[in-house]
């Protein structure tokens, strides 16, 4: 078992998410000065699509990265999940005009979702706030067609000395400028933690290799504050 928070019971993740969903998608573009588009950019890039496709997007939150989805896949069909219905609500809202698009609240940990459904999953910035990222990862490795396709798209630990020392500065100060935006720094706080404290982009690829995906690889995003992953189930 991976264990990728530190709260005492997913309750509180849930209450955690429930009080930034108003403001979430507003602080994560001010937090990550526009970054975080390009990083689902490039995730969305290194993925092939398919006419007629199914994709599901796991941990979906606010929507972008699902919705980015059904605007690729326009003959294809997407299903966002998320375990929070306030988030859900908002990319709800977001999505009213996106007909290939479906919302539905659920676990990464337990998908209520058949074996071998979808050709593409993604997850992006939900791995690290899961209880355990190795069952998430065998559930999206069950929900997967043989050749279906994984991105992931991650926080991660960067292996510059310089670089790393810098990225401990700025999250130190970060919960406070969400506080100037609106948010609240004791959840900003936990997510400081969840970012700093998940595993590097060589864990993550050696854990899609033992949930089952082959051809595991990754590029590091901004000095490798981040990080994208992509494996096949063959």
């Amino acid at each position: 078992m991976t264990k990728t928070n530190h709260l005492k019971n997913e309750s509180e993740v849930n209450e955690m998410f429930t009080r930034v969903a108003p403001n979430y998608d507003k602080l994560n573009n001010i937090i990550s000065l526009g970054t975080q588009k390009l990083w689902r950019k490039k995730l969305l890039a290194g993925l092939e699509f398919k006419p007629g496709i199914k994709a599901l997007d796991v941990c979906c939150g606010t929507g972008d990265l699902a919705i980015a989805l059904a605007n690729r896949l326009p003959q294809g069909r997407v299903t966002g999940v998320d375990f929070n219905a306030a988030m859900l609500k908002i990319a709800e809202q977001k999505a009213k005009t996106i007909p290939n698009l479906i919302l539905i609240n659920g676990d990464a940990m337990d998908l209520s979702l058949e074996d071998e459904s979808f050709d593409i999953v993604t997850i992006g910035f939900g791995l690290r706030n899961v209880p355990d990222a190795d069952k998430a990862l065998s559930e999206i490795y069950r929900v997967l067609k043989p050749g279906g396709q994984l991105g992931v798209l991650e926080m991660s630990q960067p292996t510059n000395s310089l670089i790393r020392v810098g990225w401990k500065a700025y999250f130190k100060v970060f919960p406070y400028l969400a506080k100037l935006a609106g948010g609240h720094v004791k959840d900003y706080q936990y997510l400081k933690k969840t970012s700093q404290q998940f595993v590097s982009a060589d864990q993550l690829a050696r854990m899609m290799a033992d949930a089952g995906f082959k051809a595991v690889n990754y590029s590091s995003l901004n000095f490798g504050a981040a990080a994208i992953h992509f494996g096949i189930k063959e």
